[in-house]
């Protein structure tokens, strides 16, 4: 039976603002902390748990008991005032989650919020500076290990360089890199490791050409980023971890904070609304596909399929550290389009096929499930409907000249 303070706590969350989740949106929040008075989903009240009593207390609108001074504190802030305390100076190149993002993003949102109160007092934002010098764990370009590598970002020099760590006798890190890995250390870098600065950076990436994302299902880590760029007329990946998430939210947002302020220098006049769109964007859809070349004789290759914005990357396997071919996605009155059949094409894997047609090939695709296809048909086809950009022809001449030379997409001209 729903007593009297349940009965009040209902009204209340339904008021605007109240039907959804403080933190990350989702609607119909059935949990609340009481004490900072906001009304939040199942997801969030397990990360405002894991903060501790002292930062948030957290109740079941209707399975716990409520007392009268708790359901006042409910009544006296609720979710808007709480925004206008808590995310009054969230800076712009902040990357507000939503219900379907990553846990570390929503969780670190959650932290800097609540914990770290980031967005009360400006001067806890670590990331705004343009610079920033740490230690990630990189995923090797030939092969599938992870090495400690000290990570440095310059928005002065446009760049994001990194360099091998030693063990202070000037030996490459190897075998430890990996027994630090294991045994999780969280803050193994500046006490243990340094960098030979007189060393040349064993890579440099252009700020104004990175594209950077979470990606903790591909990775198989929590506290996971995937940065992409172009490089010799070819996209390269780089698959990076650490294993405190509040360091590698830092990292996403240093490299997001130092891209804006790069383009508030290039286009002056430009609202910031407008140079916000530009910054680093999660892939639309990614996963397998079966492939297969025009001919009926081609043989079916399962291969992962990633969509960035109209760049449609195909890899042997989901790390590689560059796709085997880039095809790009134009609009349909340029002869774009989608084609679906509902016939098997001898493949049993490969059971709902698809054909992308553009000016100069027909590609064959295949999904394995119906649901699969849908989705992969849903983005494919919104891409195709969407109106061209000056930016966007950019990235198709870039494309058309791969691997002939050295070419870049770079935030300036679009992504």
């Amino acid at each position: 039976m729903v007593d009297h303070n349940q009965k009040l706590l209902q009204e209340l969350q339904k008021k605007s603002g109240n039907n959804v989740c403080a933190d990350c949106g989702s609607s119909e929040p059935d949990w609340a902390s009481y004490n900072l008075g906001i009304f939040i989903c199942m997801r969030c009240a397990s990360i405002h748990r894991g903060m501790g009593a002292h930062i948030s207390k957290v109740k079941h609108l209707k399975l716990d008991r409520w007392e009268d001074s708790q359901v006042q504190r409910m009544k006296e802030v609720g979710n808007n005032a709480a925004k206008n305390k808590y995310e009054e100076r969230v800076p712009p190149c902040y990357r507000r989650p939503n219900k379907n993002d990553p846990q570390v993003l929503i969780e670190q949102w959650i932290r800097a919020k609540y914990e770290r109160e980031e967005f009360c007092h400006p001067e806890r934002q670590s990331y705004l500076s343009g610079t920033m010098e740490g230690f990630l764990m990189k995923r090797g370009k030939e092969d599938s290990r992870y090495q400690l590598r000290k990570f440095i970002l310059s928005e002065n020099e446009d760049t994001l360089k990194y360099h091998p760590a030693t063990d202070g006798c000037g030996r490459t890190t190897g075998c430890l890199d990996r027994l630090i890995g294991r045994l999780r250390v969280k803050n193994f870098g500046p006490l243990r490791y340094h960098v030979r600065e007189h060393k040349e950076p064993k890579g440099v990436l252009k700020l104004s050409e990175l594209n950077v994302a979470f990606a903790p299902a591909k990775i198989g880590h929590m506290n996971s980023m995937q940065l992409t760029f172009m490089k010799d007329g070819s996209t390269r990946h780089i698959y990076v971890y650490h294993e405190d998430p509040e360091v590698i939210s830092n990292w996403y947002t240093a490299i997001r904070c130092a891209q804006l302020h790069l383009l508030q220098v290039a286009f002056p006049s430009t609202p910031q609304s407008d140079l916000v769109l530009r910054l680093p964007k999660d892939f639309t859809r990614e996963g397998w596909l079966w492939k297969t070349g025009p001919r009926p004789s081609d043989a079916h290759r399962r291969r992962w399929f990633t969509l960035d914005n109209r760049k449609l990357m195909y890899h042997d396997e989901p790390l590689d550290a560059y796709p085997k071919g880039e095809i790009f996605v134009g609009h349909e009155s340029n002869g774009y389009c989608i084609k679906v059949s509902n016939t098997g094409n001898g493949c049993k894997d490969a059971r709902f096929p698809f054909q992308l047609v553009t000016p100069d090939r027909t590609y064959c695709f295949a999904a394995t499930t119906h649901e699969d296809r849908d989705g992969w048909l849903a983005v494919l086809q919104q891409t195709i409907k969407r109106p061209l950009t000056p930016q966007d022809s950019t990235i198709e001449a870039t494309l058309v000249r791969k691997r002939t030379a050295s070419n870049s997409i770079s935030i300036f001209s679009g992504r």
